[in-house]
């Protein structure tokens, strides 16, 4: 498991170091002013999953291949079963059994860096799906579990991008690079938007984020992604700043995406992620429009040797 791991590099031991002592510095810090307000309290039973999950997250981005690919599948499966939980569709097995197949088939093609194939899975799957209401025999509100089946899958088929990503030059370095920028970014504009929320965004789907949340997140986001430079295989602006703009403006957009879904069901989560609050499903959700783009530009960056 651990013979050409990313563990043997200095570099990527002292750059987990790093991570998990800024958390868990972050989470002291908001442990202790946690009864202050309604607003740190809050942040705090936000925060404290990831108290757990980040050591668990940055072990497995250090093994060697499968062991992340595997990670990743894994977790798109168990959020693949919250949305058809929270739908009301995990009773419909056909479906479900179908989107699992289809996602360990992506873990598959990562596994094999076979970007072509990976492309049109959303068409195969299309395909397949529209064969059950056939071999079922059977037409009533098939068309609302064909389409909430492809949306199932076409989200976390984008999220699995994080799988190609690895497997760049310098991959792990840039996944850890841009979950953390994804993660502080959002966070960052919801928490000032808390305090500053005179001019609502969306403000019939989420009352929690503001113009001026928006361009706080945006000045900081960029001097992060400055900030953490090092961690991209070149430090030019071209990587940062396309990095840091794809966090800022894609960040937020799948976590308000699923909020249409969720507010449109009538629903708010499915359960806690390991300590805290939201599901499983909502703490990856930020990721669904990130990791192709970043992917996408990360990959168009090194092909041309830019």
């Amino acid at each position: 498991m651990f013979e050409n791991s990313l563990w043997s590099e200095e570099l990527f031991r002292e750059t987990v170091g790093l991570v998990l002592g800024f958390i868990f510095f972050i989470g002291i810090g908001i442990f202790i002013l946690r009864k202050k307000n309604m607003h740190l309290t809050a942040a705090w039973a936000s925060f404290k999953s990831w108290l757990i999950a980040a050591p668990v997250i940055l072990f497995v981005l250090g093994l060697a291949n499968p062991y992340p690919t595997i990670f990743l599948t894994l977790v798109s499966i168990a959020a693949a079963k919250i949305f058809f939980q929270f739908t009301g569709m995990y009773h419909r097995t056909n479906f479900v059994w179908l989107t699992y197949l289809g996602l360990i088939a992506a873990g598959y093609l990562i596994h094999k860096n076979n970007y072509p194939i990976y492309v049109g899975l959303p068409m195969i799957l299309l395909g397949l799906t529209c064969l059950i209401p056939i071999w079922r025999n059977s037409y009533k509100r098939m068309i609302q579990y064909i389409a909430l089946t492809l949306l199932n899958f076409s989200f976390l088929w984008a999220f699995l991008h994080l799988g190609f990503i690895y497997n760049l030059e310098g991959g792990a370095f840039m996944l850890i690079y841009i979950i953390i920028l994804t993660e502080v970014c959002d966070n960052f504009f919801l928490g000032f938007s808390r305090f500053f929320n005179r001019i609502k965004l969306a403000s019939k789907i989420t009352v929690k984020r503001s113009f001026e949340g928006f361009i706080a997140s945006f000045v900081f986001t960029l001097l992060l992604a400055w900030g953490m430079r090092h961690l991209l295989p070149v430090r030019t602006e071209a990587y940062w700043m396309t990095a840091g703009l794809i966090a800022v403006f894609f960040g937020g957009l799948g976590d308000v995406t699923m909020a249409v879904i969720r507010r449109d069901l009538g629903i708010k989560n499915t359960g806690a992620f390991i300590l805290g609050r939201s599901d499983f499903l909502s703490r990856l959700d930020r990721l669904i429009f990130v990791a192709p783009i970043f992917y996408l530009a990360m990959s168009y960056f090194q092909r041309i040797g830019l």
